[in-house]
């Protein structure tokens, strides 16, 4: 009868268990990583040190390297060879050109939705609008600004598709510093936008295909369109401030 001590039976089980422990670990940190990048805690153009994330998340460095190679593919980081890892700054010309594509997948979300969206979910959205509502008066940006997440991310799953919803994840992470930058220096359009998500709602309710594709499409184009208009404010207050 074998030994259960059996070096060369338990070599392989160790070996696993630790790849997988690294696997899971390097997936926390890429979660983590894209958290606080996504929530404005990581700046843009700020370079990761490996050591100190590996020490913040009480992790070794194989599994933050991981996680730069995962955040690196999915556009949020940017590896330089003997400079390190930066957190990724998309140019004005590259935000025009994910929002173009975001417009197409928004469309395509809102097609699939109308057909597959459930009484819950409709629910859950209806709530979202409602609390976006209640923020237009006071004007809590950074409050509508993860609402807005909600909503879409909501929607993005209620169309059933993963393949879909992994391409709209990584255009919206590769979007959000832009878009956190439209709401914070627009609050005054919280308003707009919101009556935007309940008209939304509205053709999601109906089951109306077209219409659901179109008010997506317009939505995200009207977007772009805001972002513009708060970068074109931004040297215009500056300008003020240092007249003042």
């Amino acid at each position: 009868m074998p030994s259960s001590a059996d070096p060369s039976k338990r070599a392989p089980a160790a070996a696993a268990i630790e790849l997988l422990r690294e696997n899971s670990l390097a997936m926390l940190a890429q979660r983590e990583l894209e958290r606080r990048i996504v929530a404005g805690e990581l700046a843009v153009g700020a370079k990761l040190n490996e050591v100190e994330i590996a020490q913040t998340l009480g992790v070794s460095r194989g599994p933050v390297r991981e996680a730069f190679r995962a955040l690196d593919q999915a556009g949020l980081v940017r590896v330089e060879k003997n400079r390190g890892v930066f957190v990724r700054q998309v140019s004005l010309q590259e935000a025009n050109e994910i929002y173009e594509v975001r417009a197409a997948l928004e469309g395509l979300i809102g097609r699939l939705a109308a057909q597959r969206i459930d009484a819950d979910e409709l629910e859950q959205l209806r709530a979202i609008v409602k609390k976006m509502a209640a923020l237009d008066k006071s004007r809590k940006a950074e409050a509508y600004f993860a609402l807005n997440l909600e909503f879409h991310e909501l929607v993005a799953r209620a169309a059933r598709n993963a393949s879909l919803l992994r391409h709209y994840r990584r255009v919206v992470n590769e979007l959000g510093l832009y878009r956190r930058e439209t709401l914070t220096r627009n609050s005054e359009l919280i308003g707009v936008s919101t009556r935007e998500h309940e008209a939304i709602v509205a053709a999601l309710a109906k089951g109306d295909e077209r219409q659901a594709e179109r008010l997506l499409v317009e939505h995200v184009l009207l977007s772009r369109e805001r972002l513009h208009g708060a970068l074109a404010a931004k040297p215009a207050r500056a300008a003020r401030v240092e007249s003042s």
